[in-house]
């Protein structure tokens, strides 16, 4: 059978789930779809480009800040702040990331740690007297989408899911465009590609400012979404579960993102009574995973090259 229709089936399958299930589980499958879309555009950052980067929660709060000052302040329809959330984390990302970008490995994943404890004090901390300090911001409108009110869990899945299946065909297309071989080349031999005459700093840069920008526009939907946010939504801790997902499913790997999504997110809401042993159980899958398939569950498959295409480009 075609690999397209396979696919296809599954969507209509999948998009179909919400009639089924009561609303609870439906919010479940939101927040896998979020953290999808989150892992996503770090996985830009750290599977296709190789940058050690632990502070992507940093991004989503800017970009959920954001939305939550303008709407609340301004009044400013959500909908219109999809983008202008996304380009304040982008250029937020610029700012910090253009003085370190040159590190490697622990050094710039130590770095970033600090950035996203630096946004998540200065939150807590109340700057300008508009973040709301540690109570946050309330009373965030919900999306207006052509007259429909998205409040629902059902609405606010099919909002959050089309948003990942978008999501997934613009990075697929990254990865297979000549930046993203560009980037992959910078992955696996730095001194190569800059002896080749790739621009190093460059390419990281942009590569860091997409996955900052999309991370941002997340920051807008989950903010119309709870209608509160507050300091506690963006510590480090969440940092840590996006790296994990991508680590567990596959670095670089698109469908190993989404499952180890599925992974961290779903399955720990199955075992709620062993509440208590959940941190346990996932510091174990994690150990073995490390040991027996260290280069996740569903790996990015190999790149194959046309050296005639490359020669052409």
């Amino acid at each position: 059978m075609n690999k397209k229709y396979v696919i296809g089936m599954i969507c209509i399958l999948f998009f179909s789930t919400p009639l089924f299930l009561n609303p609870y589980w439906v919010d479940v499958l939101n927040n896998i779809g979020i953290y999808a879309i989150l892992a996503l555009s770090l996985n830009f950052i750290l599977g296709d480009t190789g940058l050690f980067h632990m502070g992507h929660a940093a991004f989503f709060a800017i970009g959920a800040y954001t939305t939550a000052i303008l709407n609340t302040f301004y009044h400013i329809p959500i909908i219109l702040l999809i983008p202008v959330s996304g380009i304040a984390a982008a250029i937020f990302a610029y700012i910090v990331a253009r003085p370190i970008i040159h590190l490697r490995g622990d050094y710039l994943l130590i770095v970033t740690i600090g950035i996203v404890e630096i946004v998540r004090i200065a939150l807590i901390n109340n700057v300008f007297e508009i973040t709301g300090g540690s109570n946050g911001i309330f009373g965030i409108s919900r999306p207006n989408l052509f007259g429909l009110i998205i409040r629902k869990p059902i609405h606010f899945f099919y909002y959050i899911w089309i948003f990942l299946g978008i999501s997934v065909i613009l990075f697929y297309r990254l990865r297979h465009s000549r930046f993203g071989r560009a980037l992959n080349f910078i992955k696996e031999d730095e001194i190569a590609a800059e002896g080749t005459g790739v621009n190093i700093v460059r390419y990281k840069l942009i590569a860091f400012v997409i996955g900052a920008f999309w991370a941002g526009m997340v920051g807008n939907i989950y903010a119309s979404k709870m209608t509160i946010i507050s300091p506690e939504s963006f510590t480090f801790w969440e940092s840590v579960v996006y790296f994990c997902i991508v680590i567990l499913g596959g670095s670089g790997s698109i469908i190993g993102v989404i499952v180890g999504s599925f992974l961290l997110i779903g399955l720990p809401e199955l075992f709620r009574e062993f509440a208590q042993a959940r941190l346990l159980i996932f510091g174990l899958a994690m150990i073995i995973m490390m040991i027996f398939r260290p280069q996740g569950i569903i790996p990015p498959e190999p790149r194959r090259y046309n050296i005639k295409s490359l020669i052409e480009d």
